[in-house]
């Protein structure tokens, strides 16, 4: 994930907004899959004509896999193919299907493993994670596979896990992955919770899908690490990430959405494959309690917000798209451990109907604003925005589709475990000279981070 310098926090709407005028919002019965169905479809529609110019599923013009206007960098596109994975897998439609596909494996890399020549300047492990959460879903829910003389989907997911091991570095702070891959991108020396906790994460989801408990083992020491972090307390927060120089002491106490999305999905996936293991019992709750307690606020009508930023309207591009991970694994969750239905399904049902609420422009009638506690749209559109909304309308089917596949279930995509290990793995990049633009689109300021460290933004969420 990449913060933005301090102009680019003006309100997205500023640049975004391109629907002034009022029109009817979406209507949504979150209890009825019609008209579930029927709301996703709109407000796909209008994510993927943010995506390209296409005609008939086909790109027109831009490039296939990457959200070619500024300031969208390359991870929120392998979100947004994700979204649209789970809309197919929701409502069975595969009207975009072709054109996922085809932006999914334009980006896979020569190597296919997820590391583009194109992104050698600036992908940090969490970029390169929120792509692998894609590929894993199109392994567990049997979305099309790649041509034949290209890796399967479950053959890169395991290249981005054997690549993460790799990094895994106990030469400082115990343990952990470093928020980025190479050193001379700002932010190599933050470890973060998008990269621990997605590491923890997709270990889990291979664990499942495969039976091979290796993977679960590499989940537990990474989850093992985060809980001798100051990266997650004991009464259950989860904040964004610790500084190596000062010894992994102190945590960034801002708290995401998608932080806590990827920490829930992760412990589901566990206590899944634990067979309701009562220690993982136990985390998934206490995540879930704190999660419900901070982001479904009473005074916003138990709607979800991103509290750190949100009401204020001080979100940058990539944060506008966090609630729709949360609102991904707690579906997911509620799908794998089903205990936590009765606390789930009324969260979603309710951010359902206020985020359709939100969506009442563009050319499908659905393009979304992003504060859903409003009554009306704030205007406020882009490409997290309708991702999100997509994501909590969608997440509402949850209890109609069924189970993702396993190996011995009936997935088919085709695996290869040491991928990303010997010849496959990555090299160090050629790259020329890394200019002071490549840095600031490449990262956050390391002023920023040390400065959040100290304390500057604990106040937006308390």
């Amino acid at each position: 994930m990449r913060l933005l310098n301090p102009i680019s926090l003006l309100p997205s709407f500023v640049i975004l907004s391109r629907y002034v005028l009022p029109a009817k919002a979406v209507d949504l019965d979150p209890t009825q899959p019609n008209s579930i169905r029927d709301a996703a479809k709109k407000v796909a529609a209008d994510l993927v004509g943010m995506y390209a110019n296409v005609d008939d599923g086909t790109i027109v013009s831009g490039i296939p896999g990457l959200l070619t206007y500024p300031p969208y960098y390359w991870w929120e596109a392998g979100a947004m193919f994700g979204q649209l994975i789970d809309y197919w897998y929701y409502t069975n439609d595969s009207t975009f299907n072709d054109l996922v596909r085809a932006g999914m494996i334009h980006q896979l890399g020569d190597n296919g493993n997820l590391m583009p020549s194109n992104q050698s300047k600036d992908e940090g492990n969490d970029d390169q994670l929120f792509w692998a959460f894609s590929v894993m879903s199109a392994t567990e829910l049997n979305f099309p596979d790649p041509p034949e003389g290209t890796p399967g989907w479950l053959a890169v997911a395991q290249s981005v896990f054997n690549q993460l091991v790799s990094r895994w570095s106990t030469a400082e702070c115990n343990g952990g992955l470093r928020w980025q891959i190479y050193q001379w991108l700002d932010g190599y020396n933050y470890k973060n919770m998008a990269s621990n906790g997605g590491m923890f994460q997709l270990g889990a989801r291979l664990a499942k899908y495969t039976g091979n408990d290796t993977y679960a083992k590499y989940a537990e020491m990474a989850f093992d690490w985060l809980i001798q972090s100051p990266l997650l307390t004991t009464d259950w927060q989860v904040y964004d990430g610790t500084d190596v120089l000062k010894g992994c002491k102190d945590a960034d106490q801002m708290q995401w959405t998608y932080n806590y999305g990827i920490i829930v999905g992760g412990a589901a996936y566990m206590y899944n494959y634990t067979n309701a293991n009562q220690t993982w019992a136990d985390r998934l709750t206490g995540f879930l309690t704190h999660t419900e307690r901070l982001f479904f606020p009473q005074d916003q009508n138990g709607v979800m917000v991103e509290v750190a930023c949100e009401i204020h309207q001080t979100c940058d591009i990539d944060q506008w798209s966090f609630k729709a991970y949360l609102s991904r694994w707690l579906a997911v969750c509620a799908q794998i451990a089903p205990y936590t239905q009765a606390q789930i399904l009324p969260l979603l049902q309710k951010s359902a109907v206020a985020a359709a609420r939100q969506c009442d422009g563009g050319s499908s009638g659905a393009e979304c604003g992003s504060r859903w506690f409003m009554n009306t749209s704030d205007g406020n559109s882009g490409v997290g925005q309708q991702m999100s909304a997509l994501s909590v309308i969608a997440a509402n089917m949850i209890t109609e589709v069924q189970a993702p596949y396993t190996e011995d279930t009936g997935g088919t995509s085709k695996g290869n475990p040491a991928a990303g290990t010997g010849s496959d793995a990555p090299e160090t990049p050629a790259f020329d000279t890394i200019t002071t633009a490549d840095k600031a689109g490449a990262g956050i300021l390391t002023a920023i981070v040390l400065g959040s460290m100290l304390g500057g933004g604990y106040w937006m969420i308390t």
